[in-house]
Formats: C-alpha cells, structure tokens, sequence
C-alpha cells in the first residue's frame, strides 16, 4: 500500500490509473485517506526526514533553515478565489512556500495564491516552524522577505532570519552567499 500511495504522488496520476500490478484504486485511496485523515501521511513524513538527518550525521532535530516561494501557473480548473496574479514575475496561479533544512529537507510548506507577497506568507510559514521545530534559531532568505518580517522573526519568534541579496549584474539562477 505504502509502495502504492507513493508511485501515485510520485507519477501525479489519478487513482483510477493505478497500475495492476498494485491493490485495486479504491482500496489503495481508502487507506491513504485513512493514513491522510489521522495525521499519519505528515508522521511518514517526518521520520523519513529524521532518518535522513541521521543518515548524514546530523541531529534529527535541525537549528536552520532556508525560506523561499516559487510561483506556478494554474490551470483552468483551479478556482479563480484560490489564484492570484505574482506581478513579478508575471504569473497567474498559485505561489508554494516552503522552509528547508540544510539539507534540502521539507520543514513545513504553505500554499497560496500567486498575489500573496513573500513577506505576508513569511509570517504564517515562521509561526508553523517555531511551533513545530522549536530548535531553529537561524532562517536564510533572499530579498522577498525584508522589512518588517525580519524584526519580527526576531521578536516574535527569536529567529534570525538572514536576507542574502543579489547582486545586479546575475542572470538566471545562482546561489547566494
């Protein structure tokens, strides 16, 4: 069922096109639906990511993170009250919002219309993370999120939230130090 549930999230198909060689659909959806409503999809989650920790030498519990948004375009079928338009980057969907450890592991993630600045979505993703990784002390963000979010990670939430801005004269995706 495991192997089930992760080939659908994995292939991005519907449940009517599970393979045959997987449990009929209806039963691979009931269990995942069960596993989804008891909270259990997030527990499966989390312990992969603590093992994952583990596995590369560091404590299951991590003390920073990276903070960023990407914009994507929405189709047809998504309600209109539910996308926004990213004037930046001239988008009409819907904005992902994640914080990652330094490994590149999910910490907590928040969608969102397009329209919802870095800075606003910033608030509520920093909130989630204080109260479910109450080690974090140091964030890293690119310029979407200065102002006032970044005295309030502090205050607030006593996170250092560390805004790394790039230069002018860069193209196209680069990493910052």
């Amino acid at each position: 069922m495991v192997d089930a549930v992760r080939y659908m999230v994995a292939g991005g198909i519907t449940w009517r096109a599970m393979p045959a060689d997987f449990p009929a659909w209806d039963r691979v959806y009931a269990f995942f639906r069960r596993w989804r409503n008891k909270g259990l999809v997030g527990e499966f989650h989390d312990r992969l990511r603590d093992r994952g920790r583990e596995a590369a030498g560091r404590d299951r519990e991590p003390t920073a993170g990276l903070i960023d948004a990407q914009s994507v375009k929405a189709a047809a079928s998504v309600p209109a009250a539910s996308r926004g338009f990213d004037g930046g980057k001239k988008v009409n969907g819907r904005k992902r919002h994640i914080v990652v450890d330094t490994l590149g592991l999910l910490l907590t993630v928040l969608v969102t219309a397009a329209s919802v600045t870095d800075r606003e979505a910033g608030q509520t993703l920093l909130a989630r993370l204080r109260e479910r990784h109450w080690r974090i002390t140091l964030v890293w963000a690119d310029g979407g999120y200065t102002g006032r979010l970044v005295d309030l990670a502090r205050n607030a939430w006593r996170i250092a939230l560390t805004v790394i801005k790039r230069s002018d004269d860069t193209t196209g995706f680069v990493v910052l130090h």
